[in-house]
């Protein structure tokens, strides 16, 4: 898995590296037994954001979170997105990975409970030389974009990012019968959960092939049904994510794309709902520590069963149609570290003005952020 491990590394993909981080360290203390099976790692990013979206304060006189909010939700405001601490523990034959996080990513994206301020903790042993067998808390294994600044070219995440499953709780089989090719197998208490809400299990599958050292594909599902037992109609759900990425010398590219549909929850609740969202983004390096990027998006829930309703002009609930155009700049004092100045304008259907501007309701919104990160 070494080939693979390495395109994750330069990447960035957080889908593979909840797969493949607990195997590379198994492997290393396997070749290299002096090493320790231990280690320890930190990501810290703090952000200063400015949106055109007037959301207004809460009740302790905090900026409210902004709409799709996942990264920097805050307008106004600077503040800490991510500060986590992870421990890892790897050997030939037994792994475990603990990671604890606080931030307005945890505020704004995870559940409230007992289990907000755990991003995963899992443990697994090995069952053969190719395979593993983990079980506990896990990030998502779908998505092309990962959900922190440092695993993606921008800062900012899309709106169909935002839309997929954060989270997952279950038990993972990993299996990599070649050096470019591995898949990963699920079986999880439901989409973007740790406490099942439901006597009904859902399951999931990642592949992903390394053609060479700097161009790799994946694809990723999930389904399952995951609303309450009492509700006698089913509403499965079925989500597919497809992604591309190159990274040669000064180029980056990142391209993916969502599909997903659920039973009986069109407008009418009788027929099939579906959704797709679309990206691409691509980065060119103008000096080893300095490079620009853009961003195309593209997201489509016309029945809304994924992000929700939305009220259009005339009254009428609609489900969310919007497309985007980001714009960036980042500079690298280190390898391990990054500043980055993003803007981005996200604008919906004409019909759809879910945004706040000045007194009046818009269906434009720009965004301004600065973004610091470190990791070790």
């Amino acid at each position: 898995m070494n080939k693979i491990m390495t395109i994750v590394l330069a990447l960035g993909l957080t889908q593979v590296n909840a797969q493949v981080d607990s195997a590379r360290a198994a492997v290393d203390v396997e070749q290299h037994p002096k090493v320790s099976p231990l280690t320890i790692s930190g990501y810290v990013d703090a952000y200063y954001a400015s949106y055109t979206d007037s959301v207004g304060k809460n009740s302790a006189g905090q900026p409210n979170f902004q709409k799709f909010p996942t990264t920097s939700p805050r307008s106004n405001s600077f503040g800490i997105n991510m500060a986590m601490i992870s421990v890892k523990y790897a050997t030939d034959k037994v792994r475990s990975t603990v990671s604890l996080h606080y931030g307005d990513i945890v505020l704004s994206s995870w559940a409230p409970g007992p289990y907000s301020f755990i991003h995963e903790a899992n443990a697994g042993i090995r069952l053969h030389k190719k395979l593993w067998l983990d079980a506990g808390f896990f990030r998502t294994h779908v998505g092309t974009e990962g959900l922190f600044a440092k695993e993606n070219i921008a800062s900012s995440v899309a709106v169909g990012t935002f839309n997929e499953p954060y989270y997952e709780a279950g038990a993972r089989l990993n299996y990599s019968p070649s050096d470019k090719l591995a898949f990963s197998f699920y079986i999880l208490n439901g989409y973007n959960i740790y406490m099942d809400n439901n006597n009904k299990k859902s399951f999931g599958m990642l592949a992903t092939y390394a053609f060479n050292d700097y161009l790799n594909i994946g694809y990723s599902d999930y389904i399952g049904d995951d609303f309450p037992d009492s509700l006698h109609t089913s509403q499965l759900r079925t989500y597919h994510n497809l992604f591309l990425n190159y990274a040669k010398k000064k180029f980056k590219m990142q391209i993916g794309g969502d599909f997903g549909t659920q039973m009986n929850s069109d407008t009418t609740h009788k027929q099939m709902a579906t959704m797709f969202s679309v990206l691409a983004t691509f980065r060119y390096a103008i000096t080893s520590k300095f490079g620009i990027y853009t961003r195309g998006e593209v997201f489509n829930d016309p029945s809304g069963f994924l992000y929700g309703k939305v009220y259009d002009k005339t009254g009428k609930q609609t489900g969310l149609k919007l497309w985007g155009a980001t714009f960036g700049a980042e500079y690298k004092p280190s390898d391990n570290s990054y500043i980055r100045l993003e803007g981005r304008q996200l604008q919906t259907d004409a019909n759809q003005e879910i945004f706040h501007w000045k007194g009046k309701n818009t269906n434009v919104r720009q965004e301004l952020m600065i973004h610091m990160g470190y990791y070790f």
